[in-house]
């Protein structure tokens, strides 16, 4: 087995799912959740029985109660609907796409209109378009970036959902350039760290590996993009599952190579219980394949470090611990 690394929980993640954890504990059951903190059905399942409540949106949420805001983000409206109820809201949005959501409202106060590249009906997209939504065109695809109409094509600056594959957004983007010369890049990647290093890792695993298996959700972008890069790099066959329990025997057979790698909202056990199986079929030698080191860890969302410390302490001031 090729074990690839970086894989797994990123820091916004692990910053979001510990919100929620942390939110429980200090304010007691039930905490809402708006929509899945994070795109993982095993987190999210661990999450309900500690006492979160996932809702779909702000209005089945109780007046008055604590609600938290997914690492994907949410709009300005969502923010207002919230406040409306009077719901104390925990904002566990990951600050990459915060990031984003900053870039969005200062290019469309700078009278610039926006091409997002993303996909229709993310949870991340929906957030950042509600920042600058009359400036705001959403390209999905390549292929959308040859039919795209905008308004002012010498007044462009391009944006991007923080879990796509690299390599596609650089083709849409060189798409789009085509068209419009004058398209403006953004200040720094959107796409974020830990995405673009589970990716580097799964291209050096798919070129040696027969066999690529991604352990992720099936919503989760970041995972079904490592996919569709381990078949683009080398890998004959490559699949998502949720846990070793959806492993299919047939994908391995003739296989002398497997990869393995998981998405970034994937807790490292159900990697390690899929190593466990594959051993037990003959997959028994692990080589690790590491393309960088990740350390960066961000502090918790700042309504959290408020309660904890009080508004007056100096470590409830914000920024990363």
């Amino acid at each position: 087995m090729l074990l690839a690394a970086p894989r797994g929980y990123c820091a916004g993640v692990d910053r979001a799912v510990i919100a929620v954890e942390k939110a429980v504990e200090r304010y007691g059951s039930p905490v809402y959740v708006r929509k899945q903190i994070v795109h993982n059905v095993h987190v999210v399942r661990r999450l309900e029985e500690q006492g979160a409540v996932f809702v779909d949106e702000v209005d089945e949420v109780p007046p008055g109660a604590h609600v938290v805001f997914s690492a994907h983000g949410v709009s300005p409206a969502v923010v207002r609907a919230a406040a409306d109820r009077g719901l104390q809201a925990i904002d566990a949005t990951c600050p990459l796409v915060t990031k984003v959501h900053r870039e969005a409202v200062r290019f469309a106060r700078d009278d610039r209109d926006i091409l997002l590249i993303g996909h229709h009906g993310h949870e991340e997209v929906e957030g950042t378009m509600g920042e600058a939504p009359e400036r705001t065109t959403l390209v999905g695809s390549p292929e959308e970036a040859d039919t795209v109409q905008v308004r002012d094509p010498d007044n462009l600056v391009w944006l991007s959902q923080t879990t796509l594959s690299v390599d596609e957004t650089m083709e849409t983007v060189r798409r789009l350039r085509t068209r419009f010369p004058n398209l403006q890049d953004p200040p720094s990647d959107d796409i974020c760290y830990a995405t673009q290093n589970r990716q580097v890792a799964v291209k050096k695993v798919a070129k040696d590996a027969d066999v690529v298996l991604v352990v992720g959700s099936a919503n989760s972008s970041n995972s079904v993009r490592l996919v569709e890069v381990a078949l683009e790099h080398g890998a004959t066959g490559a699949h998502r599952i949720d846990d070793a329990g959806e492993l299919d025997p047939a994908w391995l057979e003739g296989a002398a190579t497997v990869g393995v790698t998981s998405g970034a909202s994937v807790p490292e056990r159900l990697v390690d219980e899929l190593l466990a199986v594959l051993a037990g079929i003959g997959y028994g030698t692990v080589d690790e394949v590491r393309t960088a080191e990740e350390d960066l860890v961000f502090s918790l969302p700042r309504e959290l470090r408020r309660d904890a410390f009080g508004a007056q302490d100096p470590r409830a001031l914000g920024g990363r611990s």
